[in-house]
């Protein structure tokens, strides 16, 4: 094939997710003619909007953000590339079948009023248990922007690096067996350890289990819950928001800040193979026979759509090929997407004017018991009959979302098993039916949100696989369990961004620190590649 000057570059990105784009551009800044490539129609991976009905901008597959690295919306001015994050408050809102509700403010004083409704004795405790976590999130920061050391290894970095981190723990003292109990115990357990009012540990338990294929007594779910907390808005910790326009005001303000660099995006690109010569990587070829050429390539697509379908086995090591095969991605999430005619009316909290039980993160779950069997039904191959369902409706804060009067309200629910042992697939027929189920569950809350649906659309974990790209619909690119983080991200040895490829590198979330849409994956990745070509940039 012949081709021109045009077609190589200094590096290539395939994938143009989020941590792609910020990888990206932090290349490009540095004086790397920078290319990124997308598998779909447009940029922005599983965080966009997109216009599914006529007239409404839908945050089609995630929908809150917080995690986003602060210093990052600094460095590439996303600010002024249109980025706007929409504070919440309050953050969220569980109705419970008995016809009281529970609220989480942005002030404590008034969230523990709101606790002591169901216990004075939990109310006193909550200040104390925020503080724990927010001394744990003091160590964890610090460790969401380094690249994880290899304890086996005798470079002296990575010597360095584990040495630092024994200081660190050695400095948290006793202290040091609380935090390790976040890592190990389950969600349940660790929430029993503080409380005893059911409606709040069943209202925080969904966060330890958010996106995960886990139940609130699966071990290590009480970190998944710590990940989120530890989140921030504007400098504030624990703060979710809405990104103005939809998530996609996020990657769009990227694809902006990488191009106002002379960075090149060309969607509709699928990425068949990544070439390789002797070892080392030399371009990629895309599925319409184009080929592109690079001296390095960085794939923000997950670990095994990138090492066993776009790369190949005969590429690798043995073992890395088998560790590359034992990551699991497992996933029992599905999304919905509702365009609202009017507001939710909710028994707990009437009104179908917006009021603050419409603002935050909207909570249907009542028991641990609740979750627990939900996530029963997910193991035995089956959509759960009682889900877990969060709910959040953007456009009540967000006036650039709807046409006048309406809502948009994205549904995270779990369970739903990517391969059933019911005989159903996920056609139409069986998202509509799983789709009527869940807006029955809600009815039973808010009586008139049946009749308020006007469109709905519903992504189920196999179309989270096939049209996204994420293996098994996970959308952590791997899941978020002790033994799939930190140094064993995504396998143990490579979790320093770098391949068994010579130049060929990873930036999504199946490299630590993981998933959701905070960036520091395609930071590091950009400050390892930057460091290892002793290259100027800006990263610190």
């Amino acid at each position: 094939m012949n081709f021109h000057s045009s077609d190589r570059f200094d590096a290539i990105i395939v994938g143009g997710g989020h941590n792609g784009l910020v990888t990206a551009n932090y290349l490009q800044r540095a004086g790397l003619n920078t290319l990124v490539l997308e598998r779909r129609y447009i940029v922005g991976g599983a965080c966009v909007t997109e216009e599914v009905f006529p007239g409404y901008k839908v945050s089609t597959t995630s929908y809150v953000c917080s995690l986003f690295r602060p210093e990052i919306i600094r460095d590439l001015e996303l600010k002024k590339f249109g980025y706007e994050i929409l504070e919440r408050n309050p953050s969220s809102f569980s109705p419970y079948p008995n016809g009281k509700y529970l609220m989480f403010w942005r002030d404590q004083k008034k969230t523990c009023e709101e606790i002591a409704k169901f216990s004075k004795k939990d109310a006193v405790r909550y200040p104390e248990f925020e503080k724990k976590l927010e001394e744990l999130s003091r160590f964890v920061q610090p460790l969401l922007d380094m690249v994880p050391p290899d304890p086996t290894s005798k470079n002296p970095r990575d010597l360095l690096a584990t040495l630092k981190l024994l200081v660190r723990a050695k400095g948290l003292g006793s202290d040091i067996y609380e935090h390790l109990k976040v890592f190990a115990m389950s969600v349940a357990d660790y929430l029993d350890m503080w409380f005893e009012s059911e409606e709040l540990k069943v209202r925080m338990a969904t966060d330890g289990v958010i996106g995960a294929w886990a139940g609130p007594r699966t071990p290590g779910t009480a970190y998944v819950l710590f990940h989120h907390v530890m989140g921030e808005t504007e400098g504030k910790p624990g703060v979710w928001g809405y990104v103005r326009g939809g998530m996609g005001g996020l990657t769009q303000a990227l694809a902006r800040s990488f191009e106002s660099v002379g960075g090149k995006i060309i969607t509709n690109a699928d990425v068949e193979r990544i070439l390789v010569k002797e070892g080392e990587v030399q371009g990629v070829a895309l599925k319409d026979g184009r080929e592109f050429f690079a001296k390095r390539v960085i794939s923000n697509a997950d670990p095994n759509r990138t090492f066993l379908h776009m790369l190949g086995e005969e590429h690798l090591p043995t073992e890395f090929a088998d560790g590359i095969k034992s990551i699991r991605y497992r996933s029992g999430v599905i999304k919905i997407n509702v365009a609202l005619r009017e507001l939710p009316n909710f028994t707990a909290l009437p009104g179908k004017e917006v009021g603050p039980q419409h603002h935050g993160t909207i909570h249907i779950a009542p028991t641990i018991d609740y979750m627990e069997k939900a996530f029963d039904d997910a193991k035995e191959g089956r959509p759960s009959q009682n889900p877990v369902i969060e709910m959040t409706i953007p456009s009540t804060v967000d006036n650039t979302l709807t046409p006048p009067g309406k809502h948009i309200m994205s549904m995270f629910v779990q369970y739903a098993p990517l391969e059933r042992t019911d005989g159903k697939g996920w056609g139409q027929a069986e998202k509509d039916e799983f789709a009527k189920r869940v807006f029955k569950i809600v009815g039973e809350y808010a009586p008139n949100f049946e009749s308020a649906v006007e469109h709905y659309q519903v992504i189920s974990p196999l179309d989270l696989q096939n049209e996204y790209g994420l293996t098994g619909g996970n959308l952590f690119h791997g899941e978020m369990t002790l033994n799939q983080l930190f140094f064993m991200r995504p396998v143990p040895k490579y979790a320093n961004f770098r391949t068994p490829v010579r130049n060929l590198y990873l930036c999504g979330s199946g490299c630590h620190p993981g998933g959701g849409v905070m960036g520091a994956p395609g930071y590091i990745a950009a400050k390892v590649i930057l460091r290892e070509k002793r290259l100027p940039s800006f990263l610190h």
